[in-house]
């Protein structure tokens, strides 16, 4: 069992060295030569020999170079030059474009937009630097078709700005390599500082303005519902004193028609007012001979020329 062993592990372990060294190895060898090649997803592969472009790969996958090239498969690693290319879209954004308004305003406008490889060749070999070519001509469209444009469109018509560089940029591009994706127009603002600052001051001012008119309009209002309720409220109080004397001599005559009623409605009063006054009362019983012997005291008591 143990004689069985050895060799069973020594070709197990010879046949994962293998696998781990000999299979690259070899799976590299055949790369170099030509015999195969893996075109990653997003990419597109373009193989040049001796200056004559030999084909263009765009499909993702493995792709058998020998069926493809015939035997300048076996050199294009070595002699020739395979260029892959990024096919994915990008993306990019230009800040402040100098544009001046119809009114002369300066203005910066800052424009996104998106990019992608439409043709491999003509992206390689018509123009050294198709990317900041493509940037330079998206400025240009856009210095050149929004100039001269109203303030308030500038402004407020995006959307048409946006339409008007992506029509003039497309044609251009194309030739190049680049096809233009969207076009937008992001933001749209003064360049010169000191205008920026006089706007700022018109707008603080014109706000100081509304303010103030708008507490001042408040004020007013308050005061013309303030007035309206005193005239309103005097009016009542008017109606009301008016009114008085009117109820209480209704009630009078109401009283006096009932004599017992009238006599002693008289007398709470002068018993009222002889309280209200504050002054010493004396109270003699009825008839009683008190008041005959007081005044007869009284009388006694005084000098004898006063008796006279």
């Amino acid at each position: 069992m143990d004689a069985l062993a050895t060799p069973f592990a020594a070709a197990a372990l010879a046949a994962f060295f293998t696998g781990l060294i000999g299979v690259p190895f070899l799976l590299g060898f055949l790369r170099i030569f030509g015999f195969y090649a893996i075109v990653q997803e997003g990419t597109t592969r373009v193989y040049v020999l001796f200056g004559n472009v030999l084909d263009v790969i765009p499909e993702p996958g493995l792709h058998f170079l020998w069926f493809r090239f015939g035997p300048a498969a076996l050199i294009v690693n070595w002699i020739g030059t395979c260029y892959v290319i990024d096919m994915r879209m990008d993306q990019v954004y230009r800040r402040s474009e100098p544009v001046n308004s119809e009114e002369g305003a300066p203005m910066g406008i800052g424009i996104w937009y998106e990019m992608y490889v439409s043709d491999p060749t003509a992206y390689l070999f018509k123009n050294a630097d198709p990317r900041g070519s493509l940037a330079a001509n998206v400025s240009n469209a856009t210095v050149r078709s929004l100039s001269n444009m109203k303030l308030a469109d500038m402004l407020g018509s995006r959307h048409e700005m946006s339409k008007v560089v992506r029509d003039e940029v497309s044609p251009k591009s194309h030739e190049w390599g680049y096809k233009l994706g969207s076009v937008y127009i992001r933001k749209v603002h003064l360049r010169d500082p000191n205008m920026i600052r006089q706007i700022e001051e018109k707008v603080v001012n014109r706000l100081r303005q509304v303010t103030a008119a708008i507490k001042q309009d408040g004020e007013n209002q308050v005061n013309i519902i303030a007035s309206t309720a005193q005239r309103q409220a005097a009016v009542a109080f008017a109606e009301a004193a008016a009114l008085r004397p009117k109820i209480v001599g209704q009630a009078l005559r109401e009283i006096g028609a009932q004599p017992d009623i009238l006599e002693a409605m008289f007398e709470a009063l002068e018993t009222q007012k002889t309280l209200e006054s504050g002054a010493s009362l004396t109270f003699v019983p009825p008839s009683s001979a008190v008041l005959s012997d007081l005044l007869a005291a009284k009388a006694a008591t005084r000098p004898p020329d006063t008796l006279l």
